[in-house]
């Protein structure tokens, strides 16, 4: 028993290293990181995620039908994603997407890979953001997307549940086994890492400034959070941890990007 365990480890390990240093890559902040799984491959599952979820939304009858609402979103998201094919030209091939869901409870917005998105009218309701604070929220969710979180979380999840396994097959332990598939499942459906708040605040904030977007609203919008949440736990908040060091981040990186703020230039809106 030993020795064929021993056998399946020389096998399974160097594999598993191999395997993961030829994911590694960088993220648009110079980060790097690994992609096991690749963004087309992360894009191709989250486009079926994402046509079941609006589905579901839209037997219940949750799709916004303000139009107000759904111009006023449109129209910033528009403006943001303008500047994302410039930042990453190779999105013009994404089938970018934006629904409102209508949900006065929910305070949460979020993307897929492939710049699939969603924004719940719970979060302008009790919010009540600003068209700056809101492309704020909304340069967030792309810049994800532009970073490759998701397939990023998708591989982190994968190499997680490998290492697992490895533990499993040296130990004998089904249990552990057993549980290496399911923890890969808990791992792409948590939310993002610290670091990839942190570098999606970062890209969000030139993105916003690009679109004239005024980068003060980045500190504002979460001092709304903080405040509206009292204490509570908002899904946003839940998906994107706040802090006073958040804050003072966004802040100092705000000298950054005015200079494109402050460019006077016409901000085409791209079709959604």
């Amino acid at each position: 028993m030993m020795q064929n365990r021993n056998r399946v480890l020389i096998l399974f390990v160097p594999l598993l290293l191999a395997f993961m240093q030829a994911g590694c890559t960088t993220s648009p902040t110079g980060r790097s990181q690994l992609l096991i799984i690749s963004e087309e491959s992360a894009i191709a599952q989250s486009a079926q995620a994402y046509a079941q979820t609006m589905n579901e939304y839209a037997q219940k009858g949750q799709l916004s039908k303000d139009q107000a609402l759904i111009g006023r979103v449109n129209e910033i998201t528009g403006r943001l994603i303008y500047e994302a094919l410039i930042m990453r030209p190779d999105t013009r091939n994404w089938k970018w997407s934006m629904k409102v869901i209508d949900d006065p409870k929910t305070v949460n917005a979020w993307s897929m890979a492939g710049g699939r998105m969603a924004l719940y009218t719970g979060l302008v309701e009790k919010i009540k953001p600003t068209d700056d604070e809101l492309a704020q929220v909304l340069a967030h969710e792309i810049a994800h997307a532009l970073a490759k979180h998701t397939a990023e979380k998708m591989s982190v999840a994968m190499a997680s549940s490998l290492g697992v396994l490895a533990v499993a097959v040296a130990t004998d332990n089904q249990n552990i086994a057993t549980g290496a598939s399911a923890a890969a499942l808990v791992a792409i459906t948590l939310p993002n890492s610290r670091t990839a708040e942190s570098e999606a605040d970062q890209i969000g904030l030139e993105l916003a400034a690009k679109a004239g977007y005024n980068p003060h609203a980045a500190v504002t919008l979460w001092q709304k959070m903080n405040k509206e949440s009292g204490g509570s736990s908002f899904d946003f908040l839940s998906t994107h941890p706040s802090s006073g060091k958040r804050i003072e981040r966004l802040d100092s990186l705000i000298p950054g990007v005015m200079p494109f703020y402050d460019e006077q230039k016409p901000h085409p809106v791209y079709p959604l």
